[in-house]
């Protein structure tokens, strides 16, 4: 964060002082909203939530080294600027940190694929630069300031993640943190309960590109050519438009895309000034998109087609739970991409799990997909749910273990209404029921993929295959 002194912060978010004694105290560390983050120099911003009210924590924050706390009231004994509402006082420091720095600001959105493409773009970006970036998904009205506060003065690129639940979001997110370069990705099904159909979702995904600077003021929009949705966002911006894709329209593409033994993809990428081989270490051929989306960004700061390949060979997973592939001592694999899970992203899933079940494993080696409830999909839940069912038949995977109440069982009820399962597919009531069946039965050679909404906590499940093995290499009774 760039220093401000508490005075200046109470004029930025029109806050006022509270058991300050020197308005001059400078903030130099983080701006946090965990109490246990708090250290010299920092700022704790007090969230009153549903379960935890961040102002009880005031003290301990302050205690820890924070130089202040804000809030949306007084804390006895604590020095504090007091707000109407912490998260627009955030969102002004944010756009205060923006205006002064005059950092690079490349701003992604997308129905899926964010964070592991804004994990892609940091990596390549922090090659020419030093690079800001949020950990995991901070892409709200709250994650997305705390990470442009992480910017200093010698902060090169700002790399900002940004999510939508309606229209107006990323427009509001994005007046916070004005980016010079926008990404959209794709328009799928994610939130489609919220917005009611993927043309409204194009509509709110296309509010990015729209605030984008003209194309003379070096505005840049970088637009998925082989998502008609996307593409059509073309003519609602006056930024530069830069085409990503397999289209051979694309500016930046793949070409020659195939699967390796392992599961991860490769292609030819080519660029305007070049081209190169890449051989991703992420797996699943989605991937590819997403490097395409994050070549594309680094191209366009300066980054020469060799190394963008090379960058891309060696990037690798930043963020948890998204993909992320761990052989055991046993020879089980475990794919933990527990994090969330949409229709369009299950799909990408499921298909990776095939690809790595077909590489050379151990004789008898199975593919199990352990699914739970996608969530925010309103009247298309049963659907859709019915057809990622459906779908694990097609891919051939070995067992579906569906996991949770009614949306589990329409998964399981997909799978075996496909017509040529039975026993393949169970349904359990939780992840303790996934986990005592799969140690029973899991064996040397087999692929375990773990997929869910963030609220189901699948998660457990992978957890404990990892962390509960046995010395006979199975998975240990807690």
């Amino acid at each position: 964060m760039i220093p401000l002194s508490l005075a200046e912060i109470a004029a930025l978010t029109g806050g006022r002082q509270h058991g300050i004694t020197d308005p001059a105290a400078r903030i130099t560390g983080p701006v946090v909203i965990d109490s246990r983050e708090a250290g010299p120099g920092s700022l704790f911003a007090a969230f009153a939530g549903e379960r935890v009210d961040g102002h009880d924590y005031a003290r301990a924050a302050v205690e820890a080294g924070a130089v202040a706390v804000l809030a949306t009231r007084p804390v006895a004994g604590v020095p504090a600027v007091v707000v109407d509402d912490v998260t627009a006082a955030l969102g002004a420091l944010a756009r205060h940190t923006a205006a002064t720095l005059g950092t690079r600001v490349v701003a992604l959105t997308g129905s899926s694929g964010k964070t592991s493409t804004k994990d892609l773009i940091a990596q390549l970006l922090e090659r020419i630069g030093p690079t800001v970036w949020p950990p995991g998904s901070f892409n709200n009205e709250i994650g997305l300031p705390l990470t442009a506060l992480r910017a200093g003065a010698d902060t090169r690129h700002l790399v900002l993640e940004m999510g939508a639940r309606g229209l107006g979001h990323i427009r509001y997110l994005a007046g916070l943190t004005p980016p010079g370069i926008g990404v959209v990705l794709n328009v799928g099904t994610a939130h489609i309960g919220e917005f009611g159909s993927r043309e409204r979702i194009a509509e709110a995904k296309g509010e990015l590109v729209e605030v984008l600077p003209a194309a003379d003021e070096g505005g840049v929009a970088v637009l998925n050519a082989d998502d008609p949705l996307v593409r059509a966002m073309r003519t609602r911006t006056s930024a530069r438009v830069v085409l990503f894709g397999e289209d051979r329209e694309a500016d930046v593409r793949a070409e020659h895309v195939r699967l390796t033994a392992r599961g991860t993809p490769a292609f030819t990428l080519h660029t305007p000034t070049g081209c190169g081989e890449v051989t991703l270490r992420l797996y699943g051929e989605h991937h590819v998109s997403n490097a395409l989306a994050a070549a594309a960004v680094a191209h366009e700061l300066g980054m020469p087609a060799g190394e963008i390949a090379t960058a891309l060979c060696e990037a690798g997973t930043l963020s948890r739970w998204r993909m992320e592939v761990t052989e055991r001592a046993d020879g089980v694999t475990v794919v933990n991409d527990a994090y969330n899970a949409n229709p369009d992203s299950m799909r990408a899933a499921l298909r990776a799990l095939a690809a790595m079940g077909g590489a050379a494993r151990a004789p008898g080696g199975r593919t199990w997909a352990v699914l739970g409830e996608m969530a925010e999909l309103g009247d298309d839940a049963l659907a859709e749910h019915d057809a990622i069912g459906r779908l694990a038949v097609r891919l051939n995977v070995s067992k579906l273990v569906a996991v949770g109440g009614q949306e589990a069982a329409w998964l399981d009820m997909g799978a075996k209404n496909e017509g040529s399962w039975g026993e393949e597919s169970v349904h359990v009531s939780d992840a303790e029921a996934a986990v005592d069946l799969l140690r029973g039965e899991l064996r040397a050679g087999d692929v375990v993929l773990v997929k869910a909404s963030r609220s189901v906590g699948l998660e457990r499940v992978a957890q404990a295959l990892l962390g509960e093995v046995s010395s006979e290499g199975g998975v240990a009774a807690r």
